[in-house]
């Protein structure tokens, strides 16, 4: 089995270039999203291949949702990766502060 990152190293590595760091803002709710994933797989301890499998998909795809800058993830995918990580899709609209 392909080891798990650990997500905290991973963002520390993605913050590590000015440019992220600058996108962060711009792409928040994606980066949010890429994480929420990230770390949902990692506490079910499976892999991205893994994760594809039980959703019959192929594991490019599941990068492509935990890469910040994909943006393109339908909610039915969500739903599917939610389901096979035994978690539950929520989406909130908060007020701004």
């Amino acid at each position: 089995m392909a080891k798990l990152k650990d997500f905290k190293k991973l963002k520390d590595q993605w913050f590590r270039d000015a440019e992220v760091r600058k996108e962060y803002k711009t792409l928040k709710a994606e980066f949010q999203l890429a994480e929420e994933i990230i770390k949902a797989r990692a506490k079910a301890k499976m892999t991205q291949a893994e994760l594809a499998r039980r959703i019959g998909t192929k594991s490019t795809a599941i990068s492509r949702l935990e890469s910040p800058n994909y943006g393109k993830a339908s909610i039915s995918m969500l739903e599917k990766v939610a389901h096979a990580l035994g978690c539950e899709l929520q989406i909130r609209l908060v007020p701004k502060h």
